[in-house]
């Protein structure tokens, strides 16, 4: 018998699945303090967390699909992370801009990637320059630039001029780029950098029956959109938004919460449908 054709979880990480000690405090309707799992030290600091509920049924999900991690952080940021799960086949990091097979960048994909961006979009020195220009020492922080593919700020929050960021977004799409605001973190990406073409690439080449996804920001729209069925948390910018789709689930849990419950949503949207001739869902290495 052929092994069946695995049902693909692409998941975002960052306040989805994965929470840093601030969001923590985004509780569930019972405000307890959960239990945790520490997922990333940084320079000797604690940064991530699951709880330990999450820690248990991230293996499950592992065993009956393919999880894809889909994220905005670049390649060193994402390897940091140490989920309670074998390596994943694939794994999608800055924002699409590479797919990790077995750990490793796909040269052929990150190449079409930055050949589209170079086509498409304002190049990323000019995003930069204006940047530098209107930005305000006052509240800036600290300004990057991801793997060369886009360029990100660490702002004050409680000092950033209301219209800034409305401004900004307003000049960076005329020049093909978007604008996303999640937690203190301004992003600044290219229109036709997603995670859902990264996505739609590993379905191509697994054969993936289904994908689910889930996230929490204006980044993760796209993924949501594309994907068969959706999940998003009650925080986070597509709720700030009010933003949904017909088979986007709009949850009420946030923060730690919100992860158990989308990974308790992943598990059961996994499962053989009733008469299947397969027992269950491929393991995480997707088809053999």
């Amino acid at each position: 018998m052929s092994t069946p054709a695995p049902v693909l979880v692409a998941s975002d990480l960052d306040r989805t699945l994965i929470y840093s000690a601030a969001a923590l405090g985004l509780r569930g309707p019972d405000n307890r303090a959960p239990r945790l799992l520490c997922v990333e030290i940084h320079e000797g600091k604690p940064l991530s967390y699951v709880t330990e509920t999450a820690a248990g049924l991230l293996p499950e999900l592992a065993d009956r699909a393919l999880f894809v991690p889909t994220t905005t952080r670049t390649r060193k940021q994402y390897r940091r992370i140490q989920l309670p799960v074998p390596t994943p086949e694939f794994a999608i990091c800055t924002n699409g801009g590479h797919i990790l097979v077995n750990g490793v960048s796909d040269p052929d994909w990150h190449e079409r990637v930055t050949a589209r961006l170079a086509d498409e979009c304002a190049p990323l020195a000019e995003i930069r320059a204006h940047l530098a220009r209107t930005a305000d020492p006052a509240w800036l922080l600290k300004d990057r630039v991801a793997e060369d593919l886009f360029a990100y700020l660490v702002v004050d929050r409680s000092l950033l001029p209301g219209g800034w960021l409305k401004e900004l977004a307003g000049w960076a799409g005329e020049r093909g780029w978007t604008v996303s605001l999640q937690g203190r973190k301004i992003y600044v990406v290219p229109a036709p950098l997603t995670k859902s073409a990264a996505v739609r690439e590993v379905a191509r080449r697994t054969g993936a029956r289904l994908t689910l996804a889930a996230g929490d920001s204006l980044l993760d729209a796209d993924l949501l959109s594309a994907a068969d069925r959706g999940w998003r948390p009650g925080h986070g910018e597509l709720a700030d938004e009010g933003w949904t789709a017909p088979h986007v689930t709009a949850l009420e849990e946030k923060g730690v919460a919100a992860g158990e419950e989308i990974l308790r949503r992943f598990i059961a949207a996994s499962a053989p449908s009733p008469g299947s001739a397969a027992s269950g869902a491929s393991s995480a290495s997707g088809p053999s």
